[in-house]
Formats: structure tokens, sequence, C-alpha cells
């Protein structure tokens, strides 16, 4: 997989309550295959990873706040999982706003866990199928969405996962699908054309 993403430019949202493993290995997977990736976070602070939502792990100091970077300034979006990370992103209108128009601009994203909250939110699942926890199925189902238990699902360069135990294939699948660059865009939710 090494020089697969030369050159691309990934980011990764992230606040306080990220899964730390869901955060650490898909970072590692694309720049090990050659892309650059920001932690971009609701602002510079170090953030506190956790690990199964209930145990403290490491702090993570961001590259840039979300207020300063634009969709333009990446190819490919990576949103780790974790309850409370999740649930802080989705409330946040310039998180909402940068995933929206990286989806509106046909860019790959892969979220895994409870990631998709966020997808929820920004009115991104409506017409697609994906994957996520347990627990959000039934949010994705009322958005509109097509909800599956699977290890990894693609549709049109979204790449979903369903917990830490699915970030082999999760990794994998985010390194073709992000080396194969913009995807035709979605004809739904907040992707429809006018």
């Amino acid at each position: 997989m090494a020089g697969a993403l030369d050159g691309l430019r990934v980011a990764i949202i992230a606040t306080n309550g990220v899964e730390q493993a869901e955060l650490e290995q898909p970072r590692r997977a694309v720049d090990e295959a050659g892309a650059r990736s920001t932690l971009v976070s609701l602002s510079t602070d170090p953030i506190q990873a956790m690990n199964s939502d209930i145990d403290k792990g490491d702090t993570f100091t961001p590259d840039a706040a979300i207020s300063d970077v634009s969709a333009d300034d990446f190819d490919a979006l990576v949103l780790p999982g974790g309850t409370i990370n999740a649930d802080q992103l989705r409330q946040s209108g310039d998180v909402v706003s940068f995933v929206q128009a990286i989806f509106a601009a046909g860019k790959p994203v892969g979220a895994i866990c409870h990631a998709p909250w966020t997808l929820v939110e920004a009115d991104l699942v409506r017409g697609r199928t994906l994957t996520s926890y347990p627990s959000l199925r039934t949010d994705i189902r009322n958005a509109g969405g097509h909800a599956v238990d699977e290890e990894v699902v693609v549709d049109k360069g979204l790449v979903t996962s369903r917990n830490p135990g699915d970030l082999d294939a999760f990794c994998s699948k985010i390194v073709e699908e992000f080396g194969e660059g913009a995807h035709p865009v979605h004809d739904e939710g907040a992707t429809a054309r006018a």
C-alpha cells in the first residue's frame, strides 16, 4: 500500500471522546500509504481520546481548528467514532458544513462506529447503504439510509464500519477508495442537485 496515496491530503475530524484506535489506526494507514493527514478539531486545544468509551486513553493535539480549514484543502476525510466525540461533532455547524462540502465535491469519506451520526445530522445518508455501531442504525433508517450489519460497506466513496474490531478491513478499504479519488456525487440528501 506504500505510495498508493502519495500527495493526497486527508482530514481527520475528532474531538474529546474519540475512540483512540479509530483515530490512530486509520491515520497510520493513510500516512503509511503516502497521504498527509491533518487532525482537525473544534479548536486546537488537546483532545482526550478514550478506549471503549469509558477508559481514558492518550491526548492528541489537533493540527487545525475546523473554523480555519476548508473542504477545498483536502482530498478525503476520516471520521473516527467514540460516542461523545460523534455527539459533539454533529452539534457543530462548522463540522456539518465541512462534511457536506466534502460530499458535494464527491471526495471519499471513511466513517466508523458512531461517526455516521454526523452524516445523519448533515443529511448525507438518505438513499445510501452504510453500517455503523448498532445503536445508530435506527437513526440512519429514520434519516432515509439503508443500515446493514457488515464489517465494511462502500457506497459511492463512502466507507463505513461498525466498531474497532473492523479496523483492519476499514483501513484497507479507505486506502483503496481514497486512492480512486473523487466519486460520482450522490443525488439525494444534502448533495441533491437543484
